[in-house]
């Protein structure tokens, strides 16, 4: 049996769904490895050598002589020049559409996962932080602040069309009810929201490698809260 030209390595995380809902939206076949954080295999050396960070997600592109890209903003661009889909050609559509990318990158992602952390991980493990709590709280609720001002008027976030910023921004923005900050009176926001939930690629990526409910606010989160501070309870530093 023939092998997809692209090989997956991913978890059920905010990034770890990206580079799905890349390949899902596109009609991409891949092969995917799910990294168990239980099991460290992140920190494999097979795995560290792909990927010297040691996170997830990374692909290899196996038609590619076996290119090994991680970091996942790095990945759905890398993604979208290979396939020509979701990455504007025209110059100022594609320069657009990467400054988004890397405002989640750079904002989105670190200030929510921040605020994730205090909250989900480090809090239940005996290490409340009100001071940081509040800080990454406020600030994520200003940059989702930031996306509804952009999404006045606009259906996507660039290039006035679906793009690798649109991807990279909904498992992060969506998942505000993990983060615990609100989204009330951002309306553009989740109207863009409603429109990247009725996409039904989408909804099957954030399937795989599993379905996470409790990250978008639609399953009780008591049980997962628990499970999820107990797997990462070596990353709260005493």
């Amino acid at each position: 049996m023939s092998k997809s030209d692209i090989h997956l390595y991913t978890a059920a995380t905010m990034n770890g769904y990206k580079p799905v809902i890349f390949l899902e939206e596109a009609g991409v076949p891949y092969d995917l490895t799910f990294i168990d954080f239980a099991k460290k295999e992140q920190k494999a050396p097979d795995y560290i050598k792909l990927n010297p960070n040691g996170r997830i997600p990374t692909i290899v592109d196996r038609s590619n002589d076996d290119f090994a890209v991680f970091e996942s903003g790095a990945i759905l661009w890398y993604l979208g020049e290979k396939y020509g889909a979701f990455l504007p050609e025209d110059p100022n559509g594609r320069s657009e559409t990467l400054q988004w990318l890397m405002f989640q990158m750079g904002g989105v992602g670190p200030m929510m996962g921040q605020a994730m952390y205090f909250q989900r991980i480090a809090a239940p493990n005996g290490h409340e932080e009100p001071f940081s709590i509040q800080r990454y709280v406020d600030e994520t609720r200003r940059l989702l602040e930031v996306l509804d001002e952009r999404l006045t008027g606009r259906e996507w976030l660039a290039a006035d069309q679906y793009t690798i910023a649109d991807m990279a921004t909904y498992p992060w923005a969506r998942a505000y009810v993990w983060a615990k900050v609100s989204v009330e009176g951002l309306p553009n926001l989740q109207a863009w929201f409603d429109r990247i939930d009725a996409r039904p690629a989408v909804q099957k990526a954030l399937t795989i490698p599993k379905a996470q409910p409790a990250f978008w606010g639609t399953a009780d989160e008591s049980e997962f809260l628990k499970e999820n501070a107990a797997r990462f309870a070596s990353d709260v530093k005493t």
